[in-house]
Order: structure tokens, then C-alpha cells, then sequence
């Protein structure tokens, strides 16, 4: 019964197995649903924060203590007025800024360049627009019972428990030094405790690094799988953006009883109908005071030759039998298009025919 229900689900495109058109993916990143792995940057921040601390330890440490020394040395007697502390505050600003450059502004590139990575670069207002519909209670709880909520607290569980073993496995490694301390000065104490900081700042960095990476995979799987389209949605979007096929046949073939009613008004302003006999019908006109070769103003195969035929005889128009020349203004040349060049002598032989009948001189005008 089951298998008899899927089957029945599948031939109405019930089941979601295509891949998403590009405009599916297109409306899905207006609104803002985008693979995208929250844990990624800050796995990064973390790291490049920790490696600039260690890069440019010996710059910021520098930089402080001599800030501190011009302090202790040269400010402590300093005259207080407005525009001594005004100088102050404005040097040693920009001091601290020095020092928190390096800090602040590249784990700020890194996170940006990590986000960019991921969804591109582009900006979407729909994602941020509040929505009422959020703070349905049915629909929250349903979301805290779905299968992401799960996935998010394991990977939580899981952040939690890695994290504490790395803290633990660091601190009981440093347990011996730990006892030393007693006898290390502080500047000693100083020392182990920033390197045993950055030393956990990076394997705890690393770690949660390892994690993003395999969140983003199944971030961008699970991502493809909510976009999967069923059958029939593709059917509609290609409805609703091409139009409904019968509509569009109604259209195509009201244009072409359109065009088709514009070619018999140009057949009794024809000077000769050549003809296969029965197969293919061909229009000429030809004006030499404003045309430089004859002009096909109609052609046709079968019941539309035959169509021509009989207007040409209801409007006097000379029909003349020529099956290879026929077939070849019908193959090679449109409505509106000039006489090929290589059919030229052939044609004036027709129209110099034509005109001696009606005569009518060769080189006027109708």
C-alpha cells in the first residue's frame, strides 16, 4: 500500500526529487535563505584573534608599556588645565587605537571575508524585515521539536563537550607548572598564564574551525534539499514565466492567420503567380521606379497555393507554370525578400513575358 501511495505521489509530482531552477534558487536568496554556517565566523574571529595576539604580542606589549611609563614618568606632575588634558586624551587616544588596531580590524576583515565565502556578496532587506508570523506559538513549538532544533542542540552538546575536554586536557598537562607558580615572580606568573591562553585559544579555535566547515556541508545539503522542486512546481514556474502553452498556441496561431490574411491582401497587387503546379505557389511584384529587383510578396505550399491560385485568377493575375523555379523561390527566399541574384534571368524572362501579354512596357512602373 505504501509503495502503491509513493507511486501515486510521484506520477502527480508530489514528491520533491528535481533539482531547483535557477529562478527557485534566485527568489530564495532574496529572501535571505542562503546556505550558510553561523559557526564558521566565529570560529574564525577566535582564531585570528588569538594569532594576532601572537603575531603582534611583542608590538602591543611594547606599545603598553611604554604608554604606562610616560604616564608614571612624565604626567604624574603635569599642570592640570583644559588644554594639557585635551592634549592628553587626544595622544594617548590615539595610542590605544594603535594598540587595538591590530586586534580589532583583522579578525573584522577575516569574518567579512568569511561570510562573503559563503553566500556571496549581497545585500537583502526582505530577511530582515519583521514578520508576524514568527510569533506564532503552534508554529514555535513545532519548529522547537523539528529536525534542525535537534541538530542545533547536538551541535551545541557537542561544542560544549569538546571545548571542556580541550580545557581540561590543557590544564591537567600544565598541572606541575601550576604548582611551580609559587616560586615564579609575576612577571613569570604574567608570562605562563597569556601562553597558556593563547595555546588554548588555538586548539579551541582549530577546533570549532573543523566543526564550521562540517556544519557548512550539511548547511548547503540541507539547504539544496529544502529547495528540491516537485514536478509540478517546475510545470508552474515554467507557466508562469513562459506563459500557458495553449495560450501561447492560441497566440502563435492567431499571428499566423494574422500574417497569413496580410499575404493574400498582397496577392492581387502581384504581377505573375509562378507555380509548381499544384505544390507551391509564388507572388512577384516588381516596380522599377522603386525597386531594384522583384519582390516575393506571397508564397505558399498546397492548400495555401492553392488559396493563392484562386485569388490570382478572382483578380486577373497572370499564373504561369515553372516547377523549378517555383520550388526555388519558395526554398530560398521569404516574404519581403528580393529575387535571388543567380534567379534574376529567369524571373525577367517571366516578367518580360508577363508584360508583353498585359502590354505594358518593360522598364515602367505599374
Amino acid at each position: 500500500m505504501n509503495k502503491r501511495y509513493k507511486f501515486d505521489l510521484q506520477m502527480f509530482g508530489g514528491d520533491k526529487t528535481e533539482k531547483p531552477t535557477a529562478k527557485r534558487r534566485g527568489d530564495a536568496r532574496k529572501k535571505g535563505q542562503v546556505a550558510k554556517s553561523h559557526e564558521l565566523s566565529g570560529a574564525i574571529v577566535l582564531l585570528s584573534a588569538v594569532s594576532t595576539l601572537l603575531i603582534f604580542g611583542g608590538f602591543l606589549k611594547d606599545r603598553v608599556v611604554s604608554l604606562f611609563r610616560d604616564i608614571l614618568m612624565n604626567r604624574l606632575t603635569m599642570e592640570v588645565t583644559p588644554d594639557n588634558v585635551m592634549n592628553l586624551m587626544s595622544g594617548y587616544g590615539v595610542q590605544i587605537l594603535v594598540i587595538l588596531a591590530p586586534v580589532f580590524l583583522i579578525p573584522l576583515i577575516l569574518a567579512i571575508v568569511a561570510e562573503v565565502s559563503q553566500i556571496g556578496f549581497k545585500m537583502v532587506g526582505e530577511g530582515l524585515t519583521p514578520k508576524f508570523s514568527k510569533i506564532n506559538p503552534l508554529k514555535g513549538l513545532k519548529n522547537i521539536f523539528s529536525m534542525r532544533s535537534l541538530v542545533e542542540m547536538f551541535k551545541s552538546i557537542l561544542k560544549l563537550i569538546i571545548i571542556g575536554y580541550l580545557v581540561f586536557s590543557t590544564l591537567w598537562g600544565k598541572k606541575q607548572e601550576f604548582l611551580a607558580l609559587s616560586h615564579v615572580d609575576v612577571e613569570g606568573i604574567m608570562h605562563f598564564a597569556s601562553k597558556m591562553t593563547l595555546n588554548l585559544g588555538m586548539k579551541i579555535g582549530a577546533a570549532l574551525l573543523i566543526m564550521a566547515v562540517l556544519d557548512y556541508v550539511y548547511q548547503r545539503y540541507e539547504h539544496e534539499k529544502s529547495l528540491k522542486m516537485t514536478k509540478q512546481e517546475i510545470k508552474d514556474e515554467y507557466k508562469n514565466m513562459e506563459g500557458d502553452p495553449q495560450i501561447k498556441g492560441k497566440i502563435r496561431e492567431r499571428q499566423r492567420r494574422m500574417a497569413m490574411q496580410r499575404m493574400m491582401q498582397e496577392v492581387p497587387k502581384a504581377d505573375v503567380i509562378i507555380t509548381n503546379p499544384t505544390h507551391f505557389a509564388v507572388a512577384l511584384k516588381y516596380d522599377g521606379s522603386t525597386m531594384e529587383a522583384p519582390q516575393i510578396v506571397a508564397k505558399g505550399q498546397d492548400f495555401v497555393a492553392l488559396r493563392i491560385r484562386e485569388l490570382a485568377k478572382e483578380h486577373g493575375i497572370i499564373t504561369m507554370e515553372n516547377k523549378p523555379l517555383a520550388r526555388a523561390l519558395f526554398q530560398r527566399a521569404e516574404i519581403g525578400d528580393a529575387v535571388p541574384t543567380d534567379l534574376f534571368q529567369a524571373v525577367a524572362e517571366v516578367l518580360a513575358y508577363v508584360y508583353k501579354l498585359k502590354g505594358r512596357p518593360r522598364s515602367n512602373g505599374r
